[in-house]
């Protein structure tokens, strides 16, 4: 690793673009910690017949991202911050779509030792934030990752303020039950602190 620079993969999923803008502050604190950013998104499943106009504008303001190769985006990477919304406490099906053809780099041992992380969002409070985090650090931890969470530390996740994302599992933001709620200051200087948080044990790790 060329240790002033570690290089960072934010692999995400976003219909709405409530994920997009919190991979932006993610990308955000990675290159404030001095680490490269190499940002992709999966691949959508989603048919077009599907879109709304929500979904539409979503995509318009992603079309710049190159989509995710399964097969050479985890190799040379020194970290890794996965994004994804919730499903039913679960990752999205495109998000799993992406890890089920990681096969080769399993067993390759590709990720073993490299550190990552995951933020999220739901609809509500409790919509399934944590088990979303938690059960994605599951392919994680397959893949010989070092998890990285987002501890007390980080004081805004502990905020009475507003009704908020967070928690030491990762970040995350709220997006309303129809999507209206994009995510908030609070809810995005988490994600920054969680990319330059994530940065930082890169560089300890290769050191």
């Amino acid at each position: 690793m060329n240790q002033s620079k570690p290089r960072i993969l934010i692999v995400f999923y976003s219909t709405y673009g409530h994920i997009f803008q919190m991979t932006n502050a993610v990308a955000e604190g990675v290159r404030e910690a001095e680490g490269e950013v190499i940002l992709k998104q999966v691949a959508e499943l989603l048919r077009e017949e599907y879109w709304d106009d929500s979904v539409r504008k979503a995509k318009e303001m992603m079309k710049d991202i190159p989509v995710a190769d399964p097969r050479k985006d985890l190799k040379g990477i020194d970290g890794l911050i996965v994004g994804t919304p919730t499903r039913f406490g679960n990752m999205t099906s495109q998000m799993r779509n992406f890890w089920d053809q990681t096969g080769d780099d399993w067993a390759e041992g590709t990720l073993i030792g490299k550190p990552a992380g995951v933020f999220t969002s739901s609809a509500t409070q409790h919509g399934g934030q944590e088990t979303t985090i938690v059960s994605t650090m599951l392919t994680l931890l397959h893949h010989g990752c070092v998890l990285v969470g987002f501890p007390y530390s980080f004081k805004e996740q502990m905020t009475l303020e507003e009704i908020t994302g967070g928690s030491p599992y990762g970040v995350s933001t709220i997006a309303g039950g129809m999507g209206e709620r994009m995510p908030s200051d609070n809810e995005l200087k988490m994600a920054k602190d969680f990319g330059k948080h994530l940065t930082a044990f890169a560089r300890r790790l290769a050191s």
